[in-house]
């Protein structure tokens, strides 16, 4: 699913560090799913969640066999601006997979005529590639929780993915130092925890960096398509195997 600040480009990378000491019936969990773009390539026991109440309505339903179809820009700005009258996943469906870039109910996605003459249709493309995840989403267990207020099983792996510090996405309402209190926390209970950012506390190492083009504000610099840094980090008592320069 196209969702703001997807890992899918590095998915097999990431899982490749995070999932290589996974234990027999160890479980996987994220606390910010988003798009699913990496949970659904995970086997096996897995908690994906999102604080996002439309959005994890939007995966429920469609793991239990719902098919969207395509919306109108009158439909798009209708459940926009009413949506206590439609059911959650129809409204998650809506805001991001009928909006420009994923982004939650931004400008409607719709068809759009290309440079090169050709048309173009998000929404057929969004549908596809959807339901192309959803045969891998069946038995995972959704949350929609704040994160600090997950119960993960013990001993779990759990990868964060959270709003990146500096960036536009959530730049308001995600308290970072919170966020690495947390990390610590569950560390120290016996979690095995690796967390995607551009920067890291002095307490975290980085196990792996690739640097990539990214639409979204990167390295703390507002607006823009600029190159950025992706960077995987552990809490420093963990290994430092599988670092790329």
């Amino acid at each position: 699913m196209k969702y703001m600040g997807s890992k899918a480009r590095f998915t097999k990378e990431i899982l490749s560090i995070v999932l290589k000491n996974r234990k027999t019936d160890q479980w996987y969990v994220e606390p910010f799913a988003g798009g699913m773009n990496v949970v659904c390539e995970v086997q096996g026991k897995r908690i994906a969640n999102d604080i996002h109440f439309y959005l994890i309505a939007m995966w429920r339903e469609l793991v239990d066999g719902w098919t969207p179809k395509k919306y109108t820009r009158a439909e798009h700005k209708q459940i926009r601006e009413n949506k206590d009258k439609y059911p959650p996943h129809e409204v998650g469906w809506v805001g991001f997979n009928c909006s420009y870039s994923g982004t939650w109910f931004g400008g409607f996605a719709g068809e759009t005529k290309t440079k090169i003459g050709t048309i173009r249709d998000y929404q057929t493309e969004a549908i596809k590639n959807v339901l192309k995840q959803v045969p891998k989403l069946q038995g995972v267990v959704f949350q929609n929780k704040p994160y600090y207020e997950l119960e993960l099983p013990t001993n779990s792996i759990v990868y964060c993915d959270p709003p990146y510090k500096g960036t536009t996405k959530y730049a308001h309402d995600f308290d970072h130092d919170l966020f690495w209190d947390w990390v610590r926390g569950i560390h120290k209970e016996g979690h095995t925890v690796f967390v995607s950012e551009y920067n890291a506390p002095d307490d975290f190492v980085c196990v792996w960096q690739k640097e990539a083009k990214s639409s979204l504000s990167a390295n703390g610099k507002i607006g823009g398509n600029k190159t950025s840094v992706e960077k995987l980090f552990v809490c420093n008592s963990e290994t430092k195997e599988g670092v790329e320069e």
